[in-house]
Protein backbone atom coordinates (compact mmCIF):
# COMPACT_ATOMS: atom_id res chain seq x y z
CA UNK A 1 0.00 0.00 0.00
CA UNK A 2 1.53 3.24 -0.30
CA UNK A 3 0.38 6.20 1.62
CA UNK A 4 -0.41 9.68 -0.40
CA UNK A 5 -0.94 13.03 1.31
CA UNK A 6 -1.51 16.97 -0.44
CA UNK A 7 0.56 19.67 -0.46
CA UNK A 8 -0.17 22.92 -2.07
CA UNK A 9 3.32 24.66 -3.20
CA UNK A 10 2.87 28.26 -1.81
CA UNK A 11 4.77 31.55 -3.27
CA UNK A 12 7.72 31.69 -0.24
CA UNK A 13 8.89 28.01 -1.84
CA UNK A 14 9.27 29.63 -5.46
CA UNK A 15 13.13 30.46 -6.81
CA UNK A 16 14.04 33.66 -8.76
CA UNK A 17 12.24 31.16 -11.92
CA UNK A 18 9.14 30.98 -10.37
CA UNK A 19 9.24 27.82 -9.51
CA UNK A 20 9.58 25.18 -6.59
CA UNK A 21 12.77 25.48 -5.38
CA UNK A 22 14.95 21.95 -5.56
CA UNK A 23 15.31 21.74 -1.66
CA UNK A 24 11.76 22.03 -0.97
CA UNK A 25 11.02 18.63 -3.04
CA UNK A 26 13.12 17.13 0.26
CA UNK A 27 10.95 19.13 2.63
CA UNK A 28 7.42 17.65 0.63
CA UNK A 29 9.15 13.68 0.96
CA UNK A 30 10.00 14.30 4.67
CA UNK A 31 6.52 15.79 5.63
CA UNK A 32 4.94 12.65 3.54
CA UNK A 33 7.73 10.45 5.07
CA UNK A 34 6.51 11.42 8.42
CA UNK A 35 2.96 11.51 7.83
CA UNK A 36 3.31 7.80 6.44
CA UNK A 37 4.81 6.25 9.35
CA UNK A 38 2.15 8.12 11.51
CA UNK A 39 -0.77 6.48 9.56
CA UNK A 40 0.68 3.24 9.96
CA UNK A 41 0.74 3.33 13.86
CA UNK A 42 4.32 4.33 14.63
CA UNK A 43 4.69 6.01 17.99
CA UNK A 44 7.21 8.10 17.81
CA UNK A 45 7.64 8.81 21.39
CA UNK A 46 7.88 4.55 21.78
CA UNK A 47 10.80 4.77 19.60
CA UNK A 48 12.34 7.95 21.63
CA UNK A 49 11.91 6.09 24.70
CA UNK A 50 13.41 3.42 23.40
CA UNK A 51 16.33 5.51 22.87
CA UNK A 52 16.34 4.74 18.96
CA UNK A 53 15.46 7.19 15.94
CA UNK A 54 14.80 7.85 12.18
CA UNK A 55 17.64 8.79 10.31
CA UNK A 56 17.85 9.19 6.50
CA UNK A 57 21.52 7.86 5.12
CA UNK A 58 21.16 8.84 1.64
CA UNK A 59 18.27 10.92 -0.66
CA UNK A 60 18.10 11.25 -4.61
CA UNK A 61 15.62 13.28 -6.28
CA UNK A 62 14.82 13.54 -10.11
CA UNK A 63 13.28 16.33 -11.13
CA UNK A 64 10.62 15.51 -14.01
CA UNK A 65 8.01 18.32 -14.55
CA UNK A 66 8.12 22.09 -12.80
CA UNK A 67 6.07 22.87 -9.78
CA UNK A 68 4.64 26.63 -9.88
CA UNK A 69 2.95 28.53 -7.10
CA UNK A 70 -0.47 27.36 -6.32
CA UNK A 71 0.16 23.68 -8.06
CA UNK A 72 -1.51 21.36 -5.52
CA UNK A 73 0.48 17.51 -5.67
CA UNK A 74 0.28 14.26 -4.29
CA UNK A 75 3.45 13.28 -2.38
CA UNK A 76 3.74 9.18 -2.09
CA UNK A 77 5.50 7.00 0.64
CA UNK A 78 6.12 3.48 0.51
CA UNK A 79 8.53 1.08 2.00
CA UNK A 80 10.59 -1.78 1.02
CA UNK A 81 12.14 -4.10 4.26
CA UNK A 82 15.26 -5.89 3.46
CA UNK A 83 17.28 -8.11 6.54
CA UNK A 84 20.01 -5.35 6.89
CA UNK A 85 20.09 -2.66 8.37
CA UNK A 86 18.84 -0.13 6.09
CA UNK A 87 15.52 0.15 4.18
CA UNK A 88 14.48 1.96 1.07
CA UNK A 89 11.30 4.32 0.39
CA UNK A 90 10.03 5.57 -2.48
CA UNK A 91 8.75 8.79 -3.08
CA UNK A 92 6.94 10.47 -5.81
CA UNK A 93 5.75 14.09 -6.45
CA UNK A 94 2.67 14.05 -8.69
CA UNK A 95 0.85 17.09 -9.84
CA UNK A 96 -3.08 17.11 -10.24
CA UNK A 97 -3.09 16.27 -13.90
CA UNK A 98 -1.26 13.13 -13.38
CA UNK A 99 1.91 14.15 -14.06
CA UNK A 100 4.93 13.19 -12.61
CA UNK A 101 7.04 16.02 -11.59
CA UNK A 102 10.08 14.55 -9.17
CA UNK A 103 10.92 10.93 -8.37
CA UNK A 104 12.61 10.63 -4.91
CA UNK A 105 14.25 7.51 -2.96
CA UNK A 106 15.68 7.43 0.28
CA UNK A 107 17.56 4.65 2.38
CA UNK A 108 17.53 4.87 5.34
CA UNK A 109 17.98 3.14 8.81
CA UNK A 110 17.13 3.23 13.01
CA UNK A 111 20.10 4.89 15.10
CA UNK A 112 20.38 3.54 18.18
CA UNK A 113 20.89 6.51 20.27
CA UNK A 114 23.48 5.60 22.98
CA UNK A 115 25.75 3.75 20.73
CA UNK A 116 25.57 5.79 18.04
CA UNK A 117 25.02 2.85 15.44
CA UNK A 118 22.46 1.52 12.70
CA UNK A 119 19.88 -1.15 14.75
CA UNK A 120 20.19 -4.39 13.20
CA UNK A 121 16.57 -4.74 12.56
CA UNK A 122 14.90 -1.42 11.76
CA UNK A 123 11.48 -3.23 10.92
CA UNK A 124 11.34 -5.31 14.43
CA UNK A 125 11.99 -1.95 15.89
CA UNK A 126 9.41 0.16 14.00
CA UNK A 127 7.08 -2.70 14.63
CA UNK A 128 7.37 -2.51 18.25
CA UNK A 129 7.03 0.76 18.36
CA UNK A 130 3.25 0.14 16.67
CA UNK A 131 4.09 0.38 12.77
CA UNK A 132 2.06 -1.87 10.53
CA UNK A 133 4.88 -2.00 7.89
CA UNK A 134 2.16 -3.79 5.53
CA UNK A 135 0.83 -0.25 5.41
CA UNK A 136 3.66 1.02 4.24
CA UNK A 137 4.69 -1.76 1.77
CA UNK A 138 5.79 -0.69 -1.81
CA UNK A 139 2.90 -1.45 -4.29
Amino acid sequence: MTFTTSIEVRTYELDPLGHLNHAVYHQYAEVARSKAFEAAGCRWDTLFEARTAPVLLSTTVNFRRELRKGDVVAVSCSAKFGTGKTFQLTQHITKADGALAAEITCTMGLMDLEARRLVADPAAVLAAAGADLSALAQA
